[in-house]
């Protein structure tokens, strides 16, 4: 194992033991530099692994600060190294869209603490239902900084919002870090997703990380509990 993969365990356990505090910059690349006697590009590196996991985010100007949801002992926690938008991961299946909000606003705390901006940076607020081959398949409510995702419209939203992001705005996603949940079904669940009172929702919160480890997405996706299936593979170093 090479000795940033070392680090990183170190730091992971750490987080996870709550060694650093969530509301603290974590130690600087210097300061871990020094801790490990190696170099601050060993550092970075390792710092990188827990970023790409969604455990850390860098905040321009402010440091590495930890994921609050990433430590969260009492959920299941779902981490993928591939973050891809539902049109690719379903390609050869048709996708539409219905919008049902599409507006900005400024964010409350949360939503500004898990995308790393301040109050008072706008985000775009969506909610949109995804329809595959003409059946309701989920329904996805998405927070995205206005000064990071440019130029969104509603006809961005009725296509794919991942492919205008890499390929209009040439940037690059990096990972994401989700959370999955059960819960009831809300009043809009029913209305647009067709299920029962009595029918399981799964819930999937996402943020996801541009590679300059920046929060550009914080949102939710309620899925029909007959249209969603995980699977994970894991794989030894």
């Amino acid at each position: 194992m090479n000795k940033y993969e070392q680090i990183s365990n170190v730091i992971r356990d750490r987080i996870k033991e709550g060694v650093y505090s969530m509301d603290e910059v974590i130690p600087d690349e210097l300061t871990l530099s020094k801790e490990f006697e190696c170099s601050r590009m060993t550092i970075k590196r390792a710092l990188d692994i827990l970023v790409m996991e969604g455990l850390l985010y860098r905040k321009r100007g402010h440091g590495t600060f930890i994921v609050r949801s990433a430590v969260k002992n009492n959920l299941v926690n779902v981490v993928d190294r591939e973050t891809v938008g539902l049109t690719r991961l379903l390609r050869h299946k048709q996708i539409t869209s219905k919008v049902l909000t599409f507006e900005v606003m400024f964010p409350t705390e949360d939503v500004a603490r898990h995308l790393s901006i301040d109050q008072n940076t706008p985000v775009y607020h969506i909610v949109r239902l995804r329809i595959v081959d003409q059946e309701p398949y989920v329904i996805e409510r998405t927070y995205m900084a206005t000064n990071l995702i440019k130029g969104i419209t509603e006809e961005v939203l009725h296509s794919s919002i991942y492919q205008y992001i890499t390929e209009t705005l040439g940037l690059t996603i990096a990972g994401s870090h989700r959370r999955i949940k059960a819960d009831k079904p809300n009043k809009l669940d029913q209305e647009y997703l067709e299920c029962a009172v009595d029918d399981p929702i799964l819930e999937v919160e996402h943020v996801v990380y541009l590679d300059t480890g920046e929060p550009f997405e914080y949102s939710f996706a309620r899925h029909r509990y007959d249209k969603f299936v995980i699977s994970t593979v894991n794989i030894k170093r």
